[in-house]
């Protein structure tokens, strides 16, 4: 039986029992505001390990998934420069070198001095690159339809929207946010 709110994992209280919890230490928490936020947050836990899994059955690592992703998202011909890469995942340059270093052993992406300035590098998208993307997209789509299943295209709709307006007001008060504190790799 997968874990729920009502079954959670092992060691994991159920929400009602988290906020019961806090509640008994801080008496001014709203149960209401806290179920929505403590339900985001294992959300996103167990999403990102259900991707994570998805990626390595793919023998990828979520690191080099964020690389594709990003070189795909900036578009035809899927090229950008370390500093740029670096900028759009939040990672410093010596992360980005070494992250670079590893996708392009495994064939994931090239880097090459860009023919225009050669003082700059580009790194740009393989085939087995885009291949790869692919493949976790499809994995990716096929597990978010199950995890929809039960909502109707309408109820998707406003879910979206509550959503991205939670999103809205988060970026406008911590700008700053979406890099990480620390590098991953």
């Amino acid at each position: 039986m997968p874990d729920t709110p009502e079954t959670p994992g092992p060691h994991e209280p159920s929400l009602d029992e988290q906020i019961a919890a806090y509640q008994r230490e801080f008496r001014d928490l709203d149960p209401q505001v806290e179920k929505v936020v403590s339900a985001l947050g294992r959300l996103n836990r167990r999403m990102n390990v259900a991707y994570g899994r998805q990626v390595a059955a793919l023998g990828i690592s979520n690191a080099e998934w964020e690389v594709l992703k990003t070189l795909v998202v900036s578009g035809a011909p899927y090229r950008l420069g370390p500093g740029e890469l670096a900028k759009r995942l939040g990672l410093t340059p010596a992360a980005m070198t070494h992250r670079i270093d590893r996708m392009a052993g495994e064939g994931l992406v090239t880097r090459d001095r860009d023919e225009n300035n050669r003082v700059r590098v580009i790194v740009e998208l393989t085939d087995e690159g885009r291949t790869k993307w692919l493949e976790a997209m499809r994995m990716a789509s096929s597990f978010e339809e199950d995890l929809l299943q039960d909502l109707a295209p309408e109820e998707r709709v406003v879910l979206g929207e509550m959503l991205t307006r939670l999103l809205r007001r988060v970026e406008d008060a911590q700008p700053d946010a979406g890099g990480r504190l620390t590098d991953l790799d």
